[in-house]
């Protein structure tokens, strides 16, 4: 082992492992990877970040954290377990997932990335003994917590460890524990590993069958469109678009889909689009069987491309919800542009507008929405997905919003809105924009609500409202707006943004432990993600822990070095309480951000 990138030092180790007796093995084995990937993402990584720990490392099954104190490695065990317990309450016995957790604190060794020593071995050792839901501990960690947690150990006197030279004494929390009648608020999502109480259908990628590349946004729109027509019917849960669009390009067992998802049928299909014909096919897959519930292709000119839409629509749902009333399926059917040069244009722009951290893709979105509007000016949703595109940018801090944007913004919102008073789409951007960009809090706000009394469906308006909530001074309705956004789209790649708005949430509320670690998720795949860095360093700040605060803060002054106390406002839709505003601007200030 080379010397020259190794550290030694003291820490506190938390090493946890799947029990034995639902070890990833059996017929259910992709179910409970799926579970356990899942409790990862929402409980444990969390919990980890929330007490200043760090995962290390994975171990098939398990993880090796470290800590600077074994008290918070202590609390978050503890927490983690009570997480654990409180997911494990309607689950049959042998579905369960519980974890052995085991913690030490003695010297480690530090190489690149990975940790090494005593301190690790022991507590892996000692996780092993822990009783499936337990955590056992070490004497030496168990003294340096004594009357530092409100947590009850058993002392299970001197035990033998495998491949430990002395006998160790081990205190051990054993299973069984009280659940904490106020849930953690950073479990697992229930609608997350169960299906929702309504026939629940996610809309994959279809194939492009045309032999050109450049037809693949035209495959995407029919999917998109097809998505939102399966999204008005109240009577449906219907996963939204940018979730499904992570499977693209990807062989997936329909079963997993299902359960990474949430949902009992998946509809996946082809497109082929040649001269002035289109053919479309789709089957509808039962995700807890595999059969096939459905097939059919749909045939006719470019013309016709609105109505063979339709006809899969009403297809998978005479299949799924024969309850629907007819009515619906009508409302449903929903012409956005009679130009078909118009419409080509406008998913063009979608296609731009989904590479949502790139600038010169917003720009070129924002292009080819207008080019659909000079097509068609009556065309509402290019209206509203354009004012969403100034949106997008001053998010980013690539518009400052000047007079003249807030102009063009507040023509193209009023227009969409206009044009298309049952087109939630075109609310919900368009009340967003206004909203962000125009400061139009209360206008803004009622377009996005009437965008969900439209289309309960919509994860981007409940995204929005989430947002439009927390600036209201109303943040525990932005969480459940948020959490709402989460499982309806549960791996879209704009999850940070609703992690942000959770944190941001959190934060108004006063609750600054939670909020970090929400806001950490946030930045895990976008570090430069600046709202995530924003709120990061406030709620980080005011926690009390100002080394992460100020580390927040010097890559927000990096990323946007004119960024002062007194511009802030500029940056931000307008806040109905002051003291959140002051709230805010005190917590930045304490972070390192300058008058």
């Amino acid at each position: 082992m080379s010397s020259e990138h190794v550290e030694r030092r003291l820490a506190a180790i938390l090493a946890a492992d799947v029990a034995g007796s639902c070890r990833l093995i059996g017929i259910d084995e992709e179910g409970t990877l799926a579970r356990l990937k899942a409790l990862r993402r929402t409980l444990f990584d969390p919990k980890i970040a929330q007490h200043h720990g760090r995962v290390v490392k994975n171990t098939g099954d398990g993880a090796i954290a470290e800590f600077a104190s074994v008290v918070d490695a202590v609390r978050c065990a503890d927490e983690i377990q009570r997480g654990m317990a409180e997911q494990n309450i309607d689950v049959p016995q042998d579905k369960r997932i519980e974890l052995r957790i085991g913690i030490h604190v003695g010297d480690i060794i530090i190489e690149e990335n990975d940790i090494f020593g005593d301190g690790v071995n022991i507590a892996v050792r000692l996780e092993g003994i822990a009783e499936p839901g337990g955590i056992s501990i070490s004497d030496d960690a168990r003294r340096q917590i004594r009357g530092k947690v409100d947590v009850t150990f058993e002392d299970l006197g001197s035990q033998s460890l495998k491949n430990i030279a002395e006998p160790m004494r081990v205190w051990r929390v054993p299973n069984g524990r009280a659940v904490p009648a106020v849930p953690t608020r950073l479990r697992v999502d229930d609608a997350a590993l169960t299906l929702p109480d309504k026939p629940s259908i996610a809309v994959l990628p279809f194939i492009n069958m045309s032999g050109d590349p450049e037809q693949e946004y035209f495959a995407d729109g029919i999917v998109e469109d097809i998505i939102t027509a399966l999204s008005h019917f109240k009577a449906l849960f219907v996963i939204a678009r940018n979730s499904s669009f992570t499977y693209k390009g990807r062989a997936v067992d329909v079963k997993q889909i299902g359960r990474e998802l949430g949902v009992r049928y998946v509809l996946e299909g082809s497109v082929r689009k040649a001269a002035n014909r289109v053919r479309i096919t789709g089957q509808l897959v039962d995700t807890a069987t595999g059969a096939h519930l459905w097939a059919d292709r749909f045939d006719g000119g470019l013309s016709d491309v609105f109505d063979l839409q339709d006809q899969v629509t009403e297809s998978v749902v005479g299949a799924i919800a024969p309850a629907v009333e007819k009515a619906e399926i009508e409302r449903a059917k929903r012409r956005p542009t009679e130009s078909l040069d118009a419409y080509s244009l406008y998913l063009r722009g979608l296609a731009k507008l989904y590479q949502v951290t790139s600038r010169q893709a917003n720009e070129e979105a924002l292009r080819l929405f207008n080019s659909a509007i000079e097509l068609d000016p009556d065309f509402a949703s290019a209206y509203g997905r354009a004012a969403h595109c100034y949106a997008i940018a001053k998010t980013n801090g690539w518009i400052s919003g000047t007079a003249n944007e807030i102009a063009e913004v507040t023509r193209l919102a009023q227009r969409a809105v206009e044009l298309g008073k049952d087109d939630a789409i075109a609310l919900a951007a368009s009340g967003w924009a206004l909203t962000y960009v125009v400061r139009d809090l209360g206008v803004g706000a009622g377009l996005i609500d009437r965008a969900l009394v439209l289309n309960s469906n919509l994860a981007e308006a409940w995204a929005f409202g989430g947002w439009v909530k927390n600036w209201l001074g109303e943040p525990e309705a932005g969480i459940e707006r948020f959490a709402r956004a989460m499982r309806l789209s549960p791996l879209d790649p704009s999850l940070l943004r609703m992690r942000s708005g959770t944190a941001h949430a959190h934060f108004f509320l006063g609750r600054y432990d939670e909020a970090a670690p929400w806001a950490a998720m946030a930045l895990q795949d976008s570090p430069d993600y600046q709202p995530g860095l924003r709120i990061a360093a406030a709620s980080n700040a005011m926690a009390g822990r100002p080394e992460q605060a100020h580390k927040a803060m010097a890559r927000l002054r990096q990323l946007n070095p004119a960024l002062r106390i007194s511009n802030l406002k500029d940056l931000l839709p307008p806040m109905r309480r002051a003291e959140d505003l002051s709230r805010y601007e005190e917590a930045l200030r304490r972070a390192g951000l300058p008058e």
